[in-house]
């Protein structure tokens, strides 16, 4: 299994409010976290670093090696730093400072991830680009219940509004799923800055080529930046070989 992170601030933006990091854990277990803050000028970079680190730092102490482990472990240790981000929030420094939040956990070629916003993970495997997650935003709430068409959805002025994120004053309901990882499979984590600069298709022929890992990485957030860089930009690669698993 080969890991590849990478975070740019893209074209338009002065600072970056995205974070991401790698982890291992007592066993031996990875965890990948990323996170796009929001809220301010530093608020969003407080967050964001604050809910990757905080739960880095929780998974490394841990034993986990299985997936119903790493399931009860995300429920607990998501909403306790939903709770520690929204209090740090009320604070007129840090005034509504919140996260989008990805974490993915991979336990021998069973992956379990936890997922909170529009940030995305994705699957690339034969012939297509996956998405696994569905984003917690206002404009995909109006696309699934038909009020707005794909179309729409792209040019709508609110799609940056997200109806969930860490640091909220409600509970968080995040959407957990497993993936069983084959040979050659690809993992896609990513902020928005990707997503809404570099489609499906294009994320899958730069995963097919003949390049390094990191050298993949680098070509999606150069490539997000060529189509207009609107916005911060962070990808995290997994690169599933089951021959080097074994």
């Amino acid at each position: 299994m080969e890991i590849a992170l990478l975070t740019d601030v893209g074209k338009k933006r002065t600072n970056n409010q995205d974070f991401v990091n790698h982890f291992v854990n007592r066993s031996g277990m990875p965890l990948i976290v990323l996170a796009d803050g929001m809220g301010g000028h530093r608020a969003g970079n407080i967050a964001s670093e604050m809910a990757v680190t905080d739960l880095g730092a929780a998974w490394v102490d841990t034993q986990i090696d299985s997936v119903n482990g790493v399931r009860d472990w995300f429920a607990e240790h998501l909403e306790a730093e939903n709770k520690k981000i929204h209090e740090v929030g009320q604070s007129d420094e840090y005034k509504g400072m919140g996260t989008t939040l990805e974490a993915i956990a991979i336990i021998g070629n069973q992956a379990i991830y936890a997922h909170i916003g529009d940030s995305r993970i994705g699957l690339v495997r034969g012939e297509e680009y996956k998405q696994l997650t569905s984003d917690h935003s206002l404009v995909n709430a109006l696309l699934k219940a038909g009020q707005i068409t794909a179309e729409e959805a792209e040019r709508h002025p609110q799609r940056n509004i997200i109806t969930q994120s860490i640091g909220q004053k409600d509970e968080i309901q995040p959407d957990f799923g497993i993936i069983t990882l084959e040979e050659g499979d690809y993992i896609v984590i990513n902020s928005d800055g990707l997503s809404n600069m570099v489609a499906g298709s294009e994320i899958y022929d730069i995963l097919k080529s003949d390049l390094t890992l990191s050298e993949k990485a680098q070509t999606l957030i150069r490539f997000a930046n060529n189509a207009g860089g609107l916005d911060n930009i962070t990808v995290a690669l997994v690169y599933f070989d089951k021959e080097e698993e074994a």
